[in-house]
């Protein structure tokens, strides 16, 4: 049914992300798909805020977040499953969507906290993700 699922990581709430993993490897295994991970370090929002940090701020933060999510992908994943490691940068809800297109994703899967009032507001990443993208959603509370 599916053959290429995109697993998004929060690596700053590790533990919430049990659920989605757990459910991305069953959902491999049952249908033979393929994985990727993704997590995403948010951009600065706007260009001078950028101006308050360390001049290699970003690519520093790149690269640790990339040894994070391999670090994170070798304790959490079985070795029957292959993952594809995607570190991006920008707005969370879009980098997903857009690497999702890029893979020729047709399932994204990624834990949500249980709403709260400033997310009837404002929109999580999660509702973000399900209005916009074209694959399949699947949405693990925690």
């Amino acid at each position: 049914m599916y053959k290429h699922l995109l697993l998004a990581i929060d690596l700053a709430d590790a533990e919430a992300q049990h659920k989605a993993v757990q459910s991305a490897i069953a959902c491999c295994r049952s249908f033979g798909a393929q994985l990727s991970v993704i997590t995403v370090v948010p951009d600065f929002g706007m260009s001078m805020v950028a101006g308050f940090f360390p001049k290699n701020y970003q690519q520093n933060a790149l690269k640790e977040t990339d040894k994070a999510l391999k670090a994170y992908a070798e304790k959490h994943f079985p070795e029957d499953i292959q993952v594809h490691r995607i570190v991006a940068h920008g707005t969370i809800y879009r980098e997903i969507i857009f690497h999702a297109e890029q893979c020729g994703c047709d399932l994204i899967v990624m834990a949500s906290h249980r709403p709260e009032l400033e997310d009837y507001l404002l929109g999580p990443n999660a509702a973000r993700v399900v209005r916009h993208a074209k694959a399949s959603v699947l949405v693990v509370r925690d």
